[in-house]
């Protein structure tokens, strides 16, 4: 029996891309202005660097996370597994757009409110966060990222190859994913380590599994 290097390397390489997302993830809550809770208020909020820098925080982590669960499957195959990561895949595809206007198009209505003085302009606010469209396919991305990240909770505890508690943070933080949006600025915070911690647990697993073939 030998180590697989090859296979060796891909787990450890999405070890490392779930280890960084994992951080990405907490600083999007703590670095984000909270702000836009008064929308009058908003707009220094949307204007700031901060802002940016947050969400597209949030961004990196999620497009990390795919390769975190495609080093899952390497490391412990099986249907959910596979099944876990394809979700997951698809339903950051959904996501991303969502926070691409949250990130661009809210900073610039919030810039050109500072440089002009036209608070009306926050008018466009909700009509970008909570058109039909956006809505349906942010909360169906969430919802199928919440689903799996218990499908790969539920293979880690069933695979017999890395401890069976070590997704069950990851899991319940990504099932959390879209009902913390509606709570307190501590609350969102909490819910970033608790995402951070999910992800470095998970990593520190994948890091750890040892590999081998015949």
């Amino acid at each position: 029996m030998a180590i697989d290097t090859k296979v060796g390397t891909g787990v450890r390489g999405g070890s490392i891309a779930l280890l960084v997302a994992g951080l990405l993830f907490v600083v999007y809550p703590v670095l984000r202005p909270y702000g836009d809770t008064v929308l009058l208020d908003g707009a220094p909020a949307f204007a700031s660097a901060a802002w940016v820098v947050a969400h597209l925080s949030a961004v990196a982590g999620f497009v990390l996370l795919p390769l975190g669960l495609l080093a899952l499957r390497t490391a412990i195959g099986g249907r959910l597994a596979g099944a876990a990561f394809v979700t997951m895949w698809i339903g950051i595809g959904m996501v991303l757009p969502y926070y691409g206007a949250e990130t661009f198009a809210l900073n610039a209505i919030g810039q050109r409110v500072l440089e002009t003085g036209d608070t009306g302009l926050l008018a466009l606010v909700d009509a970008i966060r909570f058109g039909s469209a956006q809505v349906t396919l942010f909360g169906v991305g969430l919802v199928l990222i919440a689903v799996a990240a218990v499908l790969a909770g539920v293979a880690v505890w069933r695979s017999g190859v890395l401890s069976r508690w070590s997704a069950v943070p990851f899991a319940a933080a990504f099932a959390l994913f879209l009902p913390q949006f509606f709570g307190t600025p501590e609350l969102r915070i909490a819910h970033g380590v608790l995402a951070g911690v999910g992800c470095v647990l998970l990593a520190t697993q994948l890091r750890t599994a040892r590999l081998w073939v015949g």
